[in-house]
């Protein structure tokens, strides 16, 4: 990808995470996949970056050829072959009408998320790179809720040492302070591979070697990443928090590593945050339903629902012909979210959410109403949950959130969050003063 020097549009069988994640937005202005999911990885990355694309378009190699003009539409997932000249400018017009909705909506930058009745929301950025700082500050954001590392095992033979990744973390944390910066610890496996980890192929990569099994196995890449992670935490508000953990018993043993490096540093006499606050992210129905007692052991939740939807449904993200099974709404996932809400309230601490829920400006009323206080998403997807929490009574959320756990169809608690959206923004639009125009003026 580093040779692209001209703008253009990316075609292809397959982009994995890391070949994405090399993409230049000044070089690359979209992207289009055979296989792929809206919640892969690839997808959100692409979000991210902000660079359109639309992914699980059968029969790439038969419908395109190189330098053909095209549209890739993002937000519809639609890509137009040789548009003629009526949809070029009508796509020019939409793309203008989006650039004044998103300037109408900087007015929103330095203001909280609160609600009419007060209640205050922290909205989070997740990203990938560290040069990401200048997005998160332009649109708005109260904080890192996820800094995904995997970055730095990627698109290389070798690993990265400890100061190589000291220095990355850092920089984050040094550019955005006073903001608390949560790093989440090697989240490789799955759909991310690193040829210098010797990850081996399999059948199942999503169960399989991932995460905080991978780095339970290879204490020796944990305990690197843990040390620099916490020698960035004298730099600034870090917290951190494991991925994919299933049981309180991986808690426990990632709980001991952690005290042998922190051990090790002081040691050293290296600084680094005693009370650095350490979560996890319930992203598996086990660690869902056992929350109560890992809840007692942590600083924090997260719950990253990407994941937690796939698992919970059976359902593999990555695969487009189930993708129409992926479903946030259903009544099962939304009872997962309520049950670790709960248990986090009950043991007293902190619990947010930074999956692709997170990102929708119409479910937000839905997380508020469930009790999430941290909702973490693409920076570019702030403005838009901001606009909506400024909207929102938080009492009538809490009531909504209430009556949509009640429901047993998927369909119908969709189709609620839609409508409920729409009347909030038409009581909004309806209250706003209208804009004066000539025949106003000459009266």
């Amino acid at each position: 990808m580093s040779d692209i020097r001209e703008k253009v549009i990316l075609v292809g069988y397959n982009l994995s995470p890391s070949e994405t994640a090399s993409l230049s937005k000044k070089d690359v202005v979209a992207f289009v996949t055979e296989v792929g999911g809206p919640t892969s990885h690839t997808a959100i990355m692409a979000r991210s970056l902000e660079i359109p694309a639309v992914v699980g378009l059968k029969g790439i190699d038969q419908l395109f050829r190189s330098g053909a003009m095209m549209i890739v539409d993002g937000q519809a997932g639609v890509v137009i072959l040789d548009p003629d000249e009526r949809l070029v400018r009508e796509y020019t017009r939409m793309r203008s009408n989006l650039r004044e909705a998103s300037q109408a909506l900087e007015s929103l930058r330095g203001k909280t998320a609160t609600t009419r009745d007060g209640h205050r929301v922290c909205l989070g950025a997740n990203i990938e790179m560290p040069t990401e700082d200048v997005s998160v500050l332009s649109h708005g954001a109260d904080e890192i809720g996820l800094f995904r590392t995997e970055f730095l095992y990627l698109n290389r033979d070798d690993l990265p040492d400890e100061e190589e990744q000291f220095r990355a973390y850092r920089r984050v944390v040094e550019k955005l302070r006073p903001m608390s910066v949560t790093i989440r610890t090697l989240d490789l496996g799955g759909d991310k591979f690193s040829s210098a980890l010797g990850m081996p192929e399999e059948v199942n990569p999503f169960l399989g070697w991932r995460a905080i099994r991978f780095c339970l196995a290879r204490p020796d890449i944990f305990r690197v990443q843990l040390r620099a992670i916490l020698r960035a935490s004298a730099h600034g508000k870090v917290r951190m928090m494991y991925p994919l953990i299933s049981d309180l018993e991986e808690v426990k043993a990632a709980r001991a590593i952690l005290e042998e490096v922190k051990e090790g540093l002081r040691r050293e006499g290296r600084p680094f945050d005693e009370k650095m606050p350490v979560g996890a992210m319930i992203e598996v129905p086990s660690a869902a339903l056992a929350a109560g007692a890992i809840a007692r052991r942590v600083d924090f939740f997260s719950l990253g629902t990407n994941d937690l939807i796939q698992y919970s449904l059976a359902v593999d993200r990555v695969n487009e012909r189930t993708a129409h099974l992926y479903n946030p709404f259903h009544p099962s996932v939304l009872m997962l979210i309520d049950h670790v809400v709960k248990a986090a309230r009950a043991a007293g601490i902190g619990v947010g959410l930074c999956g692709e829920m997170a990102a929708d400006p119409a479910t937000a009323f839905l997380l508020i109403g469930l009790g999430l206080d941290h909702l973490s998403m693409a920076p570019l997807a702030i403005p838009q949950v901001k606009q909506v929490i400024r909207l929102t009574n938080y009492r009538e959320a809490r009531r909504f959130a209430r009556r949509i756990l009640a429901m047993e169809s998927a369909e119908q608690i969709a189709g609620e969050v839609r409508d409920n959206h729409e009347r909030l923004l038409a009581r909004e639009s309806k209250g706003r003063p209208k804009k004066k125009t000539r025949s106003d003026d000459q009266t």
